[in-house]
């Protein structure tokens, strides 16, 4: 056995880490905390009495981690107060704590350390740390303009169905909601935005603020500064190729599986299924709207959703999940291994060996949560077929929002069992794994053992 000692630049590398990590995950917890005592507040009630404390905290983790799960409708159950409240969770959930304290920095004329210069390239997934502030300013003006594009675009339907001052503010508040890839409606019916499944305009308004969400910020700013494919970056490549082909399998799997079922899109035209499909496989990517009726699935749909929910949206972005770039670098990892090849490679450029690990890495901490928790779940509930469990649970960890029996069907444990996994999926399972990590010690050691061979397959 061998010894090697860490170089003292690498731990104090590695403290900064755990301290990015840690930061972030209070910074979330402490948003949901603040979000769910003014929720509790009288005023933010439609009826002047307060939701209770538990609707609330569960409203504030669902909107700060961008989700849509709800166990109160939120068209309905809340004011305006209470709406805006709600609105600010999810812009602040989507823009991150990071980017909102580097603004107000900014405008206040404080001067931005390295350690803040950290933190938002943790917070943004960047690998450089320069022109972090440069980044954080460009990411707000865009994220204001989708999301003013997509109110501008929304109230032209919405001003002809609800009127000039409720058409604006919903258009508003869907756009914001979408682009944040958080699902929330306050329509109040019951049934997301069901009612536009066949309307063009703002079924693709919202697949467009929902898919430019869930790029990832590094990704638009690369499509709008390298724009021919081949100057893009690697990163750039893959999540464009990954989200593109999990859109269309997406759309084709829900159209060969709900054609012709009666409860979803059976007396839909064919130009109403088409946009209906895509709309289900752009919102299952961690959006959390609807415009079918979850609950009438086919089992073969349910399944598919868990795929695709389970995979996600990109590093850096609006969406939840496991991550584009995480799952493609297993598949490729697979592939190269049955193809014998030493190394990972795609587009001409090899992966590092590390970043393979911390893909696995991500993977398997969020199937193992999965797992458990779903394990759980259908303990507390053994009348929910599993299909519902394991789909709220996928919905849950990886932030979509979609429910297929519905959150009011579980009881209390189980809801704050759901509360925990939106938690955990907003700021990742691995960085939570990082963020409650004992500092290692200033003379840590790495040991090497001998190398023996087992078994597999």
């Amino acid at each position: 056995m061998t010894e090697e000692r860490i170089p003292h630049k690498s731990k104090r590398s590695l403290r900064s880490r755990f301290y990015a990590t840690r930061l972030l995950a209070l910074s979330f917890f402490a948003m949901i905390v603040v979000g769910a005592f003014l929720l509790t507040l009288p005023w933010a009630s439609s009826t002047g009495k307060s939701v209770g404390l538990f609707n609330a905290l569960f409203t504030a983790t669902s909107a700060v981690c961008v989700t849509g799960l709800t166990v109160i409708e939120t068209g309905t159950a809340y004011s305006l107060f209470g709406q805006t409240v709600i609105l600010l969770l999810i812009q602040a959930g989507g823009l991150g704590f990071v980017t909102l304290m580097t603004l107000i920095s900014v405008a206040l004329g404080r001067r931005v350390t390295l350690r803040d210069r950290m933190l938002i390239q943790e917070a943004m997934n960047e690998n450089n740390i320069g022109g972090m502030v440069r980044l954080i300013l460009w990411v707000i003006k865009l994220t204001f303009a989708c999301e003013l594009a997509g109110a501008a675009l929304l109230s032209v339907r919405f001003i002809q169905d609800f009127g000039p001052v409720r058409g604006v503010y919903y258009a508003i508040f869907h756009s914001v909601s979408a682009f944040c890839n958080a699902g929330f409606d306050i329509l109040g019916e019951g049934r997301s935005v069901m009612r536009y499944a066949q309307d063009p305009l703002v079924s693709l308004t919202l697949c467009a603020l929902v898919i430019s969400g869930g790029l990832g910020f590094g990704v638009l700013n690369d499509l709008l500064h390298a724009r021919r494919f081949s100057k893009m970056r690697l990163h750039t490549k893959l999540v464009l190729v990954a989200t593109g082909t999990l859109l269309l399998a997406g759309m084709l799997g829900t159209l060969a599986a709900e054609w012709n079922n009666p409860g979803t899109m059976g007396g839909m035209s064919v130009g109403g299924k088409l946009l209906a499909a895509l709309f289900q496989s752009v919102t299952l990517r961690t959006a959390g709207f609807a415009t079918l009726a979850q609950d009438a699935l086919r089992p073969a749909s349910k399944f598919l959703g868990v795929a695709l929910m389970f995979v996600g949206a990109a590093p850096a972005s609006t969406g939840g999940g496991m991550k584009v770039t995480t799952v493609s670098i297993l598949v490729l990892l697979t592939a190269s291994i049955i193809r014998g090849k030493k190394d990972t490679s795609v587009f001409g450029r090899m992966l590092s060996t590390d970043l393979v690990k911390r893909a696995m890495a991500i993977f398997m901490t969020g199937l193992a949560v999965l797992i458990l928790c779903t394990m759980l779940l259908s303990a507390l509930h053994p009348e929910i077929a599993f299909i519902d469990v394991l789909f709220e649970c996928v919905s849950a960890l990886c932030t979509v929002g979609l429910s297929t029996a519905g959150t009011t069907s579980y009881c209390g444990a189980a809801q704050l069992v759901l509360v925990l996994m939106m938690y955990m999926g907003r700021i990742g399972p691995l960085t939570l794994a990082l963020a409650v990590a004992k500092r290692q010690q200033s003379q840590s050691i790495s040991l090497s053992y001998p190398e023996e061979n087992v078994t597999i397959g």
